[in-house]
């Protein structure tokens, strides 16, 4: 593959709801450009895209594809995205390296919640981006009524710069208004048909009033009555798209290759080249001076890793936007989050899973390296007199989570790396040891994103697991102040243990966790002794009294006791303190802590009462609601654990077009009617544990 300058590229991300036909689209446009004598299809699992073996299986796009076409003299990277919500995580590090979006939009459904939140992630980056309405082959599909669901449900102006030439089974291509020719199969160009002309006309008359309006200097020609030139028409066009005041509509059927063809050639001339696009912004770490970052082949090197993958073969394979200067092989390159230095092997253009070997790749062009040592997603490898930082990808937080169990002793040693790797190629799964429920927990999107996490342990990394409901981290306290006193006394043949401690224990304000304080006074303990109390009282508060949950916000203050001359020593104190202090707890009117989430949930309005009456019997606090475009925000305030199982039931009850994020705010006392439930399982399983 040649090499292309910084003008000649279009780094363009592919998003949508799921099925909406991304994968297949960008099929096609290799497959018109000659890079594929013949198309693959989804369903058959033979697409350039879709080359993961989960993929193929679930037939949906699980990673972003970089899909590199070559078309009239440019080079169009299609980000592939997955649309399924489970891994929004990939769309979101493709649109961070993207200079446009094309939201693909099912003809027969119209926008759909994919839709809705990958377009909110499009304003987020104030991406350009133009719709292509897919599927126009298929019999539901009626392209005015979903442009004018396109309308109600985005705050946009959404102006076609085609007319479809029939729909359903009679769709044969599209008219387009910017040329006033009618494009049909591969390279068939004929005049506008008779029956469409006059709809033409008025597009093209509402095209010329939207072109004119994004240029200052084209607005003043037109208003004084004159017509814009199609050249004109163009040039306030690309303005519109790229200032974002136009959005552009297509049309096409992609499993017939039919309008795609045009999509190549809006892509090049309406969205912009990585010179056109906004600078990066990033920071010298050394100096704390903001430095902008064009598409300089020229400029100081800058090399952003937007996606890791781990390859069994292969072994990682980083995948990195040139943001500034040009790349070569053999170069060494500084991380300045590691502090270390990285060599770059060979460089690659990645289509599909295929890797095209390279000279170099200059600023504004997408690539793959492998191997680097240290160097994760969201990094920058730069030159060392220049250590640069740039805005990190914002991955949303994991919402779903399980337990992990290892299958076999041989699992158990592997798992943790490949835990680690899993969570370095994807950043939306989060895994962590729990001490307190003594789990493995992994986090993510949904309950399909942790069944695929779950089979690539098995495929890339070799480790079998299964996987379960995880525990609530519930922790133990005291409401009240209590005091209670023990003697421990043992008497064998040689040398005896004596200690007796007097204790009392109080409440903390929620988050001290715990204090420890002496009151003794005319040495009834000497002070040597106080430590082995402590560690007596420590080892309780990881155990617990009630239910085996660790102990927070307790003070324990000794303040009288016993010693013997002889029989006193370090163990003695310990297990005086640990039964003492278990002792005083039980009388200090012990309680369970729970986990309350922060929770904001998006809804269509017509699901808003079915999830509210959900909330409430989750034990939710409703903190807020609004109302936006046809779609309700819930804010809410809910124990975790009641959210376990919430990705699933959500979808269920909104038919797939609900979502929601949620973080850890405070832990709260459990009612009485819960925690005696809690308490009376931890004792169940307890004595099932001792058996």
């Amino acid at each position: 593959m040649k090499k292309y300058a910084p003008e000649r590229l279009r780094n363009v991300a592919f998003v949508s709801h799921v099925g909406a036909g991304k994968s297949t689209t960008a099929e096609a446009m290799l497959f018109l450009t000659g890079a594929l004598t013949r198309m693959g299809r989804t369903e058959e699992g033979n697409t350039v895209s879709d080359f993961d073996p989960e993929e193929r299986a679930r037939q949906i796009s699980i990673n972003t594809s970089v899909i590199p076409v070559e078309y009239r003299d440019h080079k169009l990277n299609v980000l592939d995205t997955p649309g399924f919500l489970d891994f929004a995580g990939d769309a979101i590090s493709a649109l961070r390296v993207a200079d446009a979006a094309v939201v693909v939009v099912d003809a027969s459904s119209g926008p759909e919640v994919g839709t809705e939140l990958m377009w909110q992630y499009c304003n987020d980056r104030s991406l350009p981006r133009l719709v292509y309405v897919n599927k126009m082959d298929r019999d539901t599909a009626r392209w005015e009524r979903t442009l004018q669901q396109l309308r109600d449900t985005f705050d946009a102006r959404f102006i076609p710069i085609q007319i479809p030439i029939g729909q359903g089974a009679s769709f044969e291509g599209v008219v387009d208004l910017t040329t006033g020719k009618a494009y049909y199969g591969k390279g068939d160009v004929r005049d506008i048909p008779a029956e469409l002309q006059s709809a033409v006309e008025e597009a093209q008359f509402n095209l010329m009033e939207a072109a004119a309006e994004a240029d200052d200097e084209l607005i003043m020609k037109y208003l004084d009555g004159e017509e814009l030139t199609p050249d004109e028409i163009a040039r306030g066009l690309k303005a519109g798209v790229q200032n974002g005041s136009i959005v552009p509509v297509l049309f096409g059927a992609s499993v017939e290759a039919l309008g795609v063809e045009r999509l190549m050639e809006a892509i090049v001339n309406l969205l912009p080249s990585p010179v056109e696009a906004p600078p990066e912004k990033a920071v010298n770490k050394e100096t704390g001076e903001e430095v902008l970052l064009s598409a300089d082949p020229n400029g100081p090197l800058a090399v952003f890793i937007f996606k890791t993958l781990s390859d069994p073969y292969v072994g990682k394979i980083s995948f990195f936007r040139v943001l500034s200067g040009t790349l070569k092989p053999d170069m060494r390159l500084y991380n300045p989050r590691t502090n270390t230095e990285e060599r770059i092997g060979h460089i690659y253009v990645q289509r599909g899973k295929e890797q095209i070997e390279v000279k170099e790749l200059p600023a504004g062009d997408i690539g793959s390296v492998a191997k680097l040592g240290e160097t994760l997603t969201g990094d920058v490898l730069c030159d060392r007199s220049t250590p640069l930082e740039v805005e990190p990808i914002k991955f949303p937080r994991p919402v779903y989570f399980v337990a992990v169990y290892p299958k076999s002793q041989a699992d158990v040693d592997k798992l943790n790396q490949a835990l680690t790797r899993l969570t370095e190629e994807d950043p939306t799964l989060r895994w962590e040891r729990r001490t307190d429920t003594k789990q493995t927990v992994m986090g993510g999107l949904g309950d399909v994103h942790l069944d695929v996490a779950r089979a690539r342990l098995e495929q890339k990394f070799g480790v079998h697991v299964e996987m379960g409901a995880p525990k609530v981290p519930y922790k133990e306290t005291i409401t009240a102040t209590a005091t209670a006193q023990y003697r421990h006394k043992k008497q064998t043949g040689g040398a005896g243990q004596f200690a007796e401690v007097h204790m009392r224990v109080e409440p903390l304000p929620r988050g001290q966790e715990f204090e420890f304080a002496s009151e003794i006074f005319g040495g009834a303990i000497s002070s040597v002794f106080l430590p082995s109390i402590e560690k007596g009282i420590r080892s309780v508060m990881e155990q617990g009294v009630l239910a085996g949950y660790p102990i927070v916000d307790v003070k324990a203050v000794v303040y009288d006791g016993k010693e013997h001359p002889v029989d006193s020593k370090d163990i003695a104190f310990q297990i005086a303190g640990r039964e003492c202090f278990k002792l005083a707890f039980k009388n200090a009117k012990p309680a369970l802590l729970e986990p309350i989430y922060n929770v904001t949930i998006i809804v269509p309005d017509q699901y808003t009462g079915d999830v509210m009456s959900d909330l409430n019997t989750r034990r939710a606090r409703i903190m807020g609601m609004e109302q936006e475009r046809g779609k309700t925000i819930i804010k809410a305030q809910v124990p975790l654990a009641e959210m376990m199982r919430y990705a699933i039931d959500l979808r269920s009850m909104t038919q797939g077009r609900g979502f929601y994020t949620m973080e850890p705010d405070h832990y709260e006392i459990v009612p009485d009617y819960v925690a005696q439930q809690v308490i009376a399982e931890a004792q169940k399983e307890a004595a099932e544990a001792s058996h």
